[in-house]
């Protein structure tokens, strides 16, 4: 099933951007082995929970079909032995999928995302960019293309722990050495205070060093989807600090990396609840009924997901949420299987 599935996901995105990887001459070695073979751990591990939802429908309503969960059921035996393999596996696979989606996704997103920036993405842009940063030094630019990579408008200041000015350096435009901190500031204005002056002068170049790099401040929306688990935890403290405000989106990403897994909990129980019964139409009216909900979670996921970017609830919720609600959904509807 997760075969299937994937084939189709690479012929619909090899129709979709096809003609980006020609113009901009990707090579096809580059395209299976550092595009398709980390596409396919992406969303293989995304699709994992669905899958398993699918295997437990399609195996109970065989068993289901030749009446063989009626008697296991009357037979004196616990519930709980009979849900004791369907859990078992869901552990196995729950653990495993939450290894992966915490260490070894986002090492595959890092070579698939930048095979992206290289030959698929559009130009990055970034305007009026100010953020904090610690000991007492903020920045700000008016704007920064990664074609050129100039930051222009470039503005630093830097105050004392008693809040009062150290430096401030204004420049037409700066270019940070790629991979470092190192920048060269062209057509600047400086300004250092002291105790009894100001010194003021004004520069055509300026080599120097600051605590950050362009490639913290200008990143897109999914750069956190190439960090594991302790990467992202730190990269998060450090936006938080900035009073970044995609802050949320990354804590969305954290969460979800735990929360996701744990999902074949619940629709392992979902699925041998809602397969469990004789229906007429046999396992595709089960399967139908199946996807339906599957669809409603990930409705509901997606949801939450704006009602957190967007009205500030809080992303631990947001991402939780889906899990309690349906998790209390199964149970209600083991309880009527039984019935």
């Amino acid at each position: 099933m997760l075969g299937v599935i994937m084939m189709f996901a690479i012929v619909f995105d090899v129709s979709e951007k096809l003609g980006d990887f020609i113009s901009n001459k990707a090579p096809l070695s580059e395209i299976i082995f550092d595009y398709y073979v980390n596409f396919i751990i992406l969303y293989g591990n995304m699709f994992t929970s669905m899958i398993v939802f699918i295997s437990v429908i399609w195996f109970t309503s065989k068993m289901a079909k030749d009446t063989e969960i009626i008697p296991i059921w009357f037979s004196g035996k616990p519930v709980t032995r009979y849900l004791r393999p369907f859990f078992i596996s869901a552990t196995i696979l729950m653990l495993f999928s939450l290894f992966v989606n915490h260490f070894v996704v986002p090492r595959a997103n890092k070579d698939r995302l930048q095979f992206e920036e290289k030959y698929y993405r559009d130009v990055m842009i970034v305007e009026d960019y100010h953020a904090e940063y610690p000991g007492n030094e903020s920045v700000y630019f008016s704007n920064y293309t990664n074609t050129d990579g100039r930051v222009n408008d470039f503005t630093f200041q830097k105050w004392n722990k008693d809040n009062t000015p150290e430096l401030f350096i204004k420049a037409r435009y700066a270019i940070n050495t790629r991979g470092s901190k190192e920048w060269k500031l062209n057509d600047l204005y400086e300004k250092r205070f002291f105790d009894d002056h100001i010194a003021i002068r004004h520069l055509k170049s300026l080599d120097t060093t600051f605590k950050f790099s362009i490639s913290e401040m200008a990143q897109r929306e999914n750069t956190a989807e190439a960090m594991t688990f302790n990467e992202l935890r730190g990269f998060i403290d450090r936006e938080k600090k900035k009073g970044s405000s995609f802050v949320p989106l990354y804590e969305i990403e954290l969460h979800q990396r735990t929360s996701y897994p744990f999902a074949a909990y619940i629709l392992t129980l979902i699925g041998v609840s809602v397969a469990s019964q004789k229906r007429r139409g046999g396992v595709g009216v089960n399967i139908a009924i199946g996807l339906g909900i599957v669809f409603v979670y990930i409705f509901a996921m997606k949801m939450l997901t704006v009602a957190t970017l967007n009205l500030g609830f809080p992303p631990l919720l947001s991402v939780w949420i889906p899990n309690i609600f349906f998790a209390t959904t199964a149970i209600v509807l083991f309880r009527l299987s039984q019935k």
